[in-house]
Order: C-alpha cells, then structure tokens, then sequence
C-alpha cells in the first residue's frame, strides 16, 4: 500500500507538513518526538501556561510550535496535485488533438505542479543556506542563477561543492536522486516540443514517491541550510 492510499479518508496530502516543526535552536526541521536531526538538541519541555477568562476560570493554554511549511503555499501545492490525482477520470478524456503517440499523460498537470512547487523549496535551502550574507548578495546569486537547472548544478556547486543530487544520494536517497533528475529532463522535453515525454508511470512513479521526496528535501535541508550551532 503506498503512502497516499495509506492516509485516513478526508485526510490531506499536505499532512507531509504535520508532525514537523522549525528547531528553536539551529532553525533546522524536526518533528515533535525525538531529537533534532541537524544539531542534536532535545525538545524541552515547556511551562505550564495558565490565563484566566473573564468568567473567572483558569484553563491551561498548549505548547504551540512554529510549522516547518516555508509558506501557506506549501499546503496549497499539495492540495493542488492531490486534486490533480483524484480528478474524476473523464476529466482527463483530453488531448485528441495529437496522436495517442504523442500525447502526454492525461494528468500531466501534476507533474508540472509538483515541478513548481519543488522550485520553491529549492529556492528556500539555497536563500537559508545563504542566510549569513548580506541581502543584497543573496539576491544577486539568485538572480544570477535564476534557472533551476542552473541552481541546482551550478550554484549549488559554487555553494557546496556538488549538485542537489549528489547530496541525495550521500544522504541515503538515491532512488530520488534518479527520480528527480529523469524528472527534471522530462520537463525540459515536454517544454521543448515532446509532451509524450511526461507519461502515465512517470504521474505514477512520482505520486508514490512523494512522501519519501519530502523526507528527503527535509534531509538536505538540515545538512546545507540549519544554523551551525556551538555546544
């Protein structure tokens, strides 16, 4: 069972948010059991915090948390493509134009959403990971690397030394490193006058393997964009 049809009914996809939290001391993702992955530090307990309501009452207010989501987008996008995957199927009877040869998937749309949406997350590791720098130096680099291709090879090598998909290799995913890169390519095909590059076991293969594609940006971004703390 993958992890989608594994999800409780009128439970979102964007539940891959739930559970993680921004770390207090290294500004890394975590979740809420457990030590932090990027620096290690325990989640401490909090103080019991009580106010009074103006019946004269007292209730005890809960422990709140700063998500890890970079922007209420970050929802928004996984709604979107869980959308996309539920469409009724006559929805997708489209594309009649083109000969069955050539034509894309009918939910092709997914995995140009789920492109865009990645986009953004690499966007946020390298903008965090520049996080020491001046403003202005950040946004010239940005600028400068403003293609994602160019981001994740070239910057990303100026940055760290290697590409994005080398460090998901290093860190135990290389099954999405393969995935994102034949991702990535099929992309750049379907824009550049082959739609039937994106097909039906490309939707498929990237659907399942959304969860652990999260789990692996989380990985990557504690290595490359967590504070560097002191003990």
């Amino acid at each position: 069972m993958t992890w989608h049809e594994d999800l409780a009914p009128g439970r979102s996809w964007a539940s891959l948010w739930a559970d993680y939290i921004l770390c207090g001391r290294c500004r890394g993702i975590r979740r809420l059991d457990g030590n932090c992955p990027a620096c290690g530090d325990p989640l401490l307990p909090g103080l019991a915090v009580k106010a009074a309501l103006p019946d004269g009452r007292e209730v005890e207010l809960s422990r709140t948390f700063m998500g890890a989501e970079g922007r209420a987008e970050d929802y928004l996008y996984l709604e979107m493509l869980q959308r996309e995957w539920e469409r009724p199927a006559p929805d997708f009877d489209r594309f009649k134009s083109r000969p069955p040869y050539e034509r894309p998937s009918a939910r092709v749309a997914l995995v140009l959403l789920f492109w865009s949406y990645f986009e953004t997350r690499i966007e946020r590791l390298l903008t965090q990971a520049m996080q020491d720098l001046p403003v202005a130096v950040r946004k010239d680099l940005l600028d400068r690397y403003s293609g994602i291709g160019a981001r994740l090879y070239r910057l990303y090598k100026v940055m760290f030394g290697g590409n994005y998909f080398d460090d998901l290799a290093k860190l135990g995913f290389p099954g999405m490193a393969t995935l994102l890169d034949d991702l990535h390519k099929r992309r750049n095909d379907f824009s550049h006058g082959n739609p039937s590059a994106i097909n039906e076991a490309t939707v498929v293969s990237l659907v399942d393997s959304l969860k652990e594609e999260h789990e692996a940006w989380i990985a990557v971004f504690n290595k490359r964009a967590s504070r560097k703390v002191i003990s």
